[in-house]
């Protein structure tokens, strides 16, 4: 029984909640590692992006929830995603026609085009906060809870009751079949082969007469739906707030890098490897323990192995190690 108790408790506060996490993480280091195998660079304007199609979301949920319509113990959000794609879609095409495009015709060096971006990032990041204000906003609505803590007690008998909330459902479900459709079209659709075709030989691809600005016309909307539903799920969860999102970048950076940079699949690897390592590292195990270990060895500490202010340094820290010892990543990605 003991056992179990502790087991609820990791459930509730790391495996649960770093799954959610890492399903975010991985959504969001899909578009940067298409990117960065599609286009060749790293944009790091990819946080702000995901800010950018989250706040076009909360505004039309807004709108929606204001004429009385919604989606029962679904979130609203839910409806007004489409909207935030197509917008986030549009911002990116216009974006790649005025900026982007001038130096891909220049046949600028990568480097040029990360800084670029990160001008990019900037201009995104205060339109953002200008529209829609740099404070915290909750926009989820609907049933909180798939599974509460008082329904599963008196189910189960235990001390500690297990909640799972819907925003967590529904992350994991989104993901799921986010992750399924893009593996399909990438490997199963004409487009998707022309895009892997060139993105793994530019040349070549040109040569068997494959169009260049499809390619990134097509990659850029792909980016913008990957990049609007990870901001969506990860405000959905949290809370969308600008700068959190500009923070985002290096988990995310550190899963795409981690998995292996131009990899998919190690884009998948490296968000859940980064989300479990920064939830366990920053978790107090306290509680855990003493359901486990007998009460003359139950710890006094909170046995926290760093506060969770510094959970981002633990990406940044495997990032590192990864660049050091394995820059090609878990997958064998592109070297960084």
């Amino acid at each position: 029984m003991e056992f179990l108790n502790a087991a609820v408790v990791l459930a509730n506060f790391v495996l649960i909640p770093a799954t959610a996490y890492g399903a975010q993480l991985a959504l969001g280091a899909l578009g940067v590692t298409l990117i960065y195998g599609i286009l060749r660079f790293s944009n790091f304007a990819h946080g702000d992006t995901m800010a950018f199609g989250t706040m076009v979301t909360i505004l039309v949920t807004w709108w929606l929830q204001s004429l009385g319509i919604g989606l029962g113990p679904l979130p609203t959000a839910l409806l007004a995603l489409p909207v935030g794609i197509a917008a986030t879609a549009a911002m990116l095409l216009v974006t790649d026609r005025v900026v982007f495009r001038f130096y891909r015709k220049q046949k600028a060096v990568p480097v040029t085009l990360v800084i670029v971006s990160i001008g990019v990032m900037f201009i995104l990041n205060g339109l953002v906060r200008f529209i829609i204000g740099p404070d915290d906003q909750r926009f989820a609505d609907g049933a909180r809870f798939i599974v509460n803590v008082r329904d599963f007690e008196a189910w189960s008998g235990l001390q500690e009751g297990l909640a799972i909330r819907t925003t967590q459902g529904i992350t994991l479900v989104t993901a799921v079949i986010t992750v399924a459709l893009l593996f399909w079209f990438l490997n199963h659709t004409r487009t998707g082969k022309s895009m892997r075709a060139f993105s793994d030989n530019e040349d070549l691809a040109l040569l068997s007469g494959i169009n260049p600005e499809r390619v990134v016309t097509i990659t850029w909307i792909i980016v913008a739906a990957l990049a609007t539903i990870a901001g969506v799920l990860y405000g959905l969860d949290k809370s969308f707030k600008p700068f959190t999102y500009f923070q985002l970048l290096l988990p995310i950076f550190a899963a795409a890098i981690v998995g292996g940079l131009g990899n998919p699949l190690g884009a998948i690897a490296g968000g859940f490897v980064i989300a479990y390592s920064e939830v366990a590292v920053t978790y107090a195990f306290k509680k855990v323990l003493g359901y486990l270990l007998p009460d003359r060895l139950e710890p006094d500490g909170l046995v926290q192995l760093l506060s969770t202010d510094y959970k981002f340094a633990v990406s940044f820290a495997i990032l590192v190690i990864v660049l050091l010892f394995r820059p090609t990543g878990l997958f064998r990605g592109k070297s960084v």
